[in-house]
């Protein structure tokens, strides 16, 4: 029996057995299912800093987990070892109930909850948003690290779950976001969703030859600030990784031009990887 996944655009149909763009979700006789649920690649108390996340809850620190599997796919990945793998990726298994019992040990050391990172974790839905639950009742905040691109009404019943998101805007044209695998409308909205119910900082890599231009960025801080002024946008350095290990790293006075010229509209822009 075939099955429609609803989490995202790519709306995979899967027949019995098939796994999705994603390699996180399958079908299950007639099931969708999480095959990443509970099951960890990546556990480190890192510092908020690093999510990035530069206004909410500074110098603190926080419980980061990851697990496999991406429903983009970005030839400069700097997580592929575990966004672009499928199960053979998984190191550990931590229930819901386990990180945030690890969540509550560490806050002795600074840590005020958990983020979910490293892959793209909303393909891992389910196991979000067990957690976030968990994290909430334990009196800790949850804090996801995404790149946007899910559908709007899983999306909308997770955003109550989560006091910060930081999410990927990697650019501000269509022709951009298709060679990704991804729909740019589809961020916008989440982009805009989050700001309705959450602290929201954007975070955007900047490609040399790709998605450097001058236009491009006054585009999307225009956006963005129409959104609202006050969204802290973090203008990112590209380094070869991935399938663009052969690319030159971006200046570091095109990052700094850019995050000018994005300063125009919005009142925090930070640079990042300079």
């Amino acid at each position: 029996m075939s099955v429609t996944c609803e989490l995202c655009f790519h709306r995979c149909r899967l027949d019995e057995g098939q796994t999705g763009a994603c390699r996180a979700r399958a079908n299950r006789n007639g099931t969708i299912v999480s095959l990443n649920y509970g099951r960890l690649t990546a556990l480190a108390l890192d510092p908020i800093e690093k999510k990035p996340l530069r206004r909410f809850h500074p110098g603190s620190l926080i419980l980061s987990a990851g697990s496999f599997g991406c429903n983009l796919h970005c030839p400069f990945c700097q997580n592929a070892g575990i966004a672009a793998a499928g199960t053979e990726a998984f190191t550990r298994d931590f229930t819901p109930g386990q990180l945030v019992q690890e969540a509550l040990r560490l806050r002795d050391k600074g840590s005020i909850g958990v983020a979910y990172t490293y892959n793209e974790p909303l393909v891992g839905y389910e196991y979000v948003r067990d957690c976030a639950e968990l994290v909430h009742q334990a009196g800790l905040v949850n804090v996801l690290v995404t790149n946007g691109t899910i559908a709007e009404k899983p999306w909308r019943e997770l955003l109550p779950l989560l006091d910060a998101v930081n999410i990927d805007l990697k650019g501000f044209t269509q022709s951009w976001y298709r060679r990704l695998g991804g729909d740019l409308e589809t961020v916008r909205r989440s982009i805009t969703l989050a700001a309705e119910r959450c602290h929201v900082e954007v975070t955007t890599l900047v490609v040399p030859g790709e998605n450097d231009s001058e236009e491009e960025m006054r585009a999307l801080s225009v956006w963005l600030a129409s959104v609202s002024p006050d969204i802290p946008l973090h203008v990112s350095r590209f380094f070869p990784r991935y399938r663009m290990a052969d690319r030159p790293a971006t200046p570091v006075d095109t990052v700094c031009r850019l995050a000018d010229l994005a300063r125009e509209q919005l009142r925090y822009v930070y640079t990042g990887n300079c």
